[in-house]
């Protein structure tokens, strides 16, 4: 009649980190997890996850941080993440930014910006060189005189 409490303990929970929020829920603010995430609902809010697959139907209006994300849903803000996989059937209006990877299949609607950054990026041989030769070339601008041509322009009468 009574179920065994001790008995329930004992059962092993999932403890694979994912989390779902499904195609009937809709999540008002932000949320963050060391875990996965996989969104089929509508999320208005800022997430910030390590990994997260936005289904087909799933939509979020916020900006997105994680380590690795693929989206197949519509995002409304900023995506931020190492490694970015661009299904098809995504609609981004937002910027994005990528560490280490981005995969776009054809037919991904994108209305944004999309940078490649590096945190702590040492300037390499060639970032110096190139630098070096603008600033001789900013020197060089500074020694010699500027030639300022006037324009007139005569009124019909």
């Amino acid at each position: 009649m009574f179920k065994n409490f001790t008995a329930s303990e004992n059962k092993s929970l999932n403890h694979n980190g994912r989390s779902h929020i499904s195609e009937t829920m809709q999540l008002e603010g932000d949320l963050r997890s060391s875990g996965s995430l996989d969104v089929s609902g509508l999320v208005n809010g800022n997430l910030f996850v390590s990994d997260m697959v936005i289904k087909e139907s799933g939509s979020v209006r916020g900006s997105i941080e994680a380590i690795t994300i693929e989206i197949n849903g519509h995002v409304e803000g900023k995506v931020t993440a190492d490694v970015i996989v661009i299904g098809r059937s995504a609609v981004i209006k937002g910027d994005i930014l990528f560490k280490n990877t981005l995969k776009t299949e054809e037919g991904a609607d994108i209305d944004g910006y999309i940078k490649r950054y590096s945190k702590g990026k040492s300037n390499t041989d060639e970032d110096i060189a190139i630098e070096s030769i603008v600033e001789r070339e900013e020197q060089k601008d500074k020694t010699k005189p500027r030639i300022i041509h006037a324009v007139h322009h005569k009124e019909a009468v």
